[in-house]
């Protein structure tokens, strides 16, 4: 099996591990000469935390970045109000990762990268895709540097201009609007408190003005403002331009922009995630506003209900990718473009809104009954005792590339090679032990559950 992955932001590197850490010949080309350096998708949902627990990152992940930090609301020079952005809620056994976590695009990348060298699999820089056709059975691609390459599968994760979706005359179906134009980036500013989340804005319109996040690991902000000048370019110079504006002349010095862009809105979704042996995946087949912090989680959820599939190369299995990955889409992009309404109609409790942003609540149940394969919500975690007494999780016993059987107090031996019995007590016959188990499963005695290598229930 070979599998060529175009595109090495988050989504193309989560494919990349997926598919080398189940023995997959991968190869990971990107057109950029350099790796991006960046903070842009800086908040890392739940459901992502929980992949990069079962890809086995979290605890990079985790060190490297900060929590959700309070905001200060300044209007018109004084603090108005001080608030947390999103409701911080304390770990519990089924959801052991409740809350988002902040860590720049840049760094979670490279976190990604070096996991994936860990199976001796490294990002081919200045290599682009130019042209590729399909055959029955294989995929043959011309990258820049001249080589033609035979493989499996081809996969589009090369981002919202996508050189794959556009050779395959994907339509991608959605709306861009000129008029609300945004500039984000990365700066120092002297001056300003590093442990909050800034928001300056004049008393006359709250809900216009501009906003600092301080990013973990150094002393930068991740900033965002509207421009209403055309004539604007992102430079340093507009960027204290547009502080002093908000904010007040003197409140801050800014220094060493490092990036910056300007975000047009541009609401788009790929009519088709398949064709034959190419696949789409993550802002190659949706493109989200950044409210909500759903577009690298979105392709990353992407990349993790694909990579298992190519693997197991059945045609039936593969066709699954879009019905369950494209619904998804369709529904975050909903939900970000209504927040993005709301924000612009000046809600100020347009950020709090519990899980429909944490992608925990993300289900494959279909009820067309058009996927191929049995498939459902998210398998939730449990605290688990073995039979010598020693305390382990489920998300420990998922952990890898492997499906795992739930066999909830089995009354018969089971030759699956990855099955968990789960009992209601903790006799010495029994592998392992868990009456919570049996709540957040819902399950009776008898029972057994199928958990799919992407940690949703079959």
């Amino acid at each position: 099996m070979s599998v060529l992955v175009v595109g090495a932001g988050p989504t193309g590197l989560t494919l990349g591990i997926e598919l080398a850490r189940r023995g997959v010949d991968v190869r990971v080309v990107e057109q950029a000469t350099e790796f991006f350096a960046g903070s842009r998708g800086d908040g890392i949902q739940p459901r992502t935390l929980e992949v990069f627990d079962d890809m086995g990152v979290i605890d990079d992940v985790l060190a490297q970045g900060i929590p959700v930090p309070l905001t200060r609301v300044m209007i018109d020079g004084r603090l108005y109000d001080e608030r947390q952005r999103v409701r911080n809620m304390a770990p519990t056994p089924d959801k052991p990762y409740p809350n988002p976590w902040m860590l720049a695009q840049s760094k979670t990348e490279a976190i990604l990268r070096d996991k994936l060298a860990e199976y001796d699999v490294h990002v081919e820089l200045d290599t682009a895709l130019q042209t590729f056709n399909q055959a029955e059975n294989k995929v043959t691609a011309m990258l820049s540097t001249g080589e033609t390459v035979e493989v499996d599968y081809l996969v589009g994760a090369d981002g919202g201009r996508s050189t794959v979706r556009k050779a395959l005359g994907i339509a991608f179906e959605g709306t861009t609007d000129e008029s609300l134009r945004v500039l984000l980036g990365d700066v120092s500013v002297d001056g300003l408190d590093h442990r909050y989340d800034h928001w300056f804005a004049h008393s006359r319109n709250p809900m216009a003005g501009i906003g600092l996040a301080p990013l973990a690991g150094g002393d930068q902000f991740q900033f965002g403002a509207p421009l209403d000048d055309d004539q604007l370019e992102p430079t340093l110079e507009t960027l204290q331009e547009l502080f002093d504006r908000y904010a007040g002349p003197g409140v801050g010095k800014m220094r060493d922009l490092t990036w910056a862009t300007i975000w047009r809105q541009n609401i788009r979704l790929a009519a088709r995630f398949r064709d034959g042996r190419v696949f789409l995946a993550g802002d190659a087949a949706h493109v989200h506003p950044p409210t909500g912090g759903q577009g690298l989680n979105t392709g990353i959820g992407d990349a993790y209900n694909l990579g298992w599939k190519l693997a197991d190369g059945n045609d039936e299995l593969l066709d699954s990718y879009e019905i369950e990955r494209r619904t998804n889409a369709a529904r975050v992009l909903g939900l970000s473009v209504e927040l993005l309404q709301k924000y612009q109609d000046g809600d100020e409790d347009a950020s709090d809104r519990g899980e429909e942003t944490q992608q925990l609540d993300i289900t494959y149940r279909d009820p067309a009954d058009r996927s191929p394969i049995a498939s459902g919500d998210r398998a939730p975690d449990s605290p688990l005792i073995d039979a010598q007494g020693n305390r382990t999780t489920l998300f420990d016993l998922f952990r890898g590339p492997h499906e795992t059987l739930l066999r909830f107090t089995p009354g018969t031996p089971s030759d699956h090679p990855h099955a968990i019995d789960v009992v209601r007590a903790n006799p010495t016959d029994r592998a392992y032990a868990s009456p919570d188990a049996f709540e957040y499963y819902h399950a009776q005695d008898g029972d057994e559950i199928f958990v799919r290598p992407d940690g949703h229930l079959g």
